[in-house]
């Protein structure tokens, strides 16, 4: 369960990063992603405080059946028991008006004994009322346990048939975009799943000239190949992002610094993917990470050269697994 709310929060975060939104409107889907992972904790937490009651229930239900069962038991012998003496009552009634007066005494404690059967048995009976009444109560509040298990059952088995389904269509979609992008994979390109998204990464030489905004020829076929396969996906996500290394900008240029290059950077790409590919703008969303996001910490030039990248992360969109949560 706890991997399944990891890719669920992943997930959510990801719609959040994936829609081209202001950053107030970031700054709300961040606050609804970190409320629906406290609904998501609640929810478990309740799910198995409901299991434990469901369980305490079930031993308590079953000891006021034994509790029934030997209580009829006991009341059925007390009623054997009471008809045997009502019948020796009767026959000493008899036998006593059949002989002298002088037992009357004896009679009378025939009666008392008597008396004190029909109290026992009596209380008894009350006694298997109440029990019949508490147990029938019981059933009734373990039938509302097991239908609110049964309930939330039904909802998390939901959520993991979606995100089941989630998984099936980012593994697809690497392997689509892996063969139409297979000739490139020997120029500084990978495709791999991170956190229930695929990322395409694509170094600097593939792309640009250093220091450069504009893709060149090589980087344009890669990314035409791309554009297709993400036209065929209509409910995928799209974020290009920007990466540098720490090699600061001198001044008086045209760019500034790294964060200028790694936006600009991202906007091309935007704008050769929409060239060559029938796709909507409202999936694609540009954003620069300048030089601090880098993938190798160390500062040589074979680090440096893996941090100049471009990564483009593709996300399904999560709307199913949003009106689930928000239904609870």
């Amino acid at each position: 369960m706890k991997s399944i709310k990891t890719i669920v929060a992943v997930m959510i975060l990801a719609i959040a990063m994936s829609s081209c939104v202001s950053q107030r409107k970031f700054n709300e889907l961040e606050a609804s992603f970190a409320e629906s992972q406290a609904d998501n904790r609640t929810i478990s937490s309740r799910l198995e405080a409901v299991r434990e009651e469901n369980a305490r229930m079930s031993e308590e239900l079953a000891a006021l059946r034994v509790r029934v069962e030997r209580l009829s038991e006991d009341t059925l012998a007390m009623g054997q028991r009471m008809r045997r003496l009502q019948d020796s009552y009767d026959q000493y009634v008899r036998q006593t008006e059949a002989l002298m007066e002088g037992k009357t005494e004896e009679t009378r404690q025939i009666m008392a004994r008597l008396q004190v059967t029909q109290e026992d048995l009596q209380r008894r009976e009350d006694e298997l009322a109440r029990a019949t009444r508490e147990m029938e109560q019981k059933e009734r509040e373990l039938n509302a346990l097991m239908a609110e298990v049964s309930e939330k059952e039904l909802r998390v088995n939901e959520l993991e048939e979606i995100l089941q389904r989630q998984d099936s269509i980012v593994e697809s979609l690497r392997l689509t975009i892996s063969n139409a992008l297979l000739g490139f994979r020997d120029n500084g390109l990978s495709v791999d799943i991170r956190n229930g998204k695929v990322y395409v990464s694509m170094e600097e030489s593939l792309l640009f000239a250093t220091g450069s905004t504009r893709v060149d020829a090589q980087g344009e076929r890669a990314l035409s190949e791309l554009a297709k396969v993400l036209a065929q996906n209509p409910d995928i996500n799209i974020m290009i992002e920007g990466h540098t290394d720490n090699v600061p900008f001198r001044p008086g240029g045209q760019i500034q610094d790294n964060w200028e290059l790694s936006v600009l950077r991202a906007t091309a790409i935007v704008r050769i993917l929409l060239k060559h590919g029938d796709i909507d703008p409202s999936r694609l969303m540009a954003a620069g990470r300048g030089e601090f996001h880098p993938i190798d910490p160390n500062d040589t030039p074979e680090a440096r050269r893996k941090n100049r990248r471009t990564e483009i992360i593709l996300t399904p969109q999560l709307d199913e697994l949003f009106r689930i949560i928000e239904s609870r």
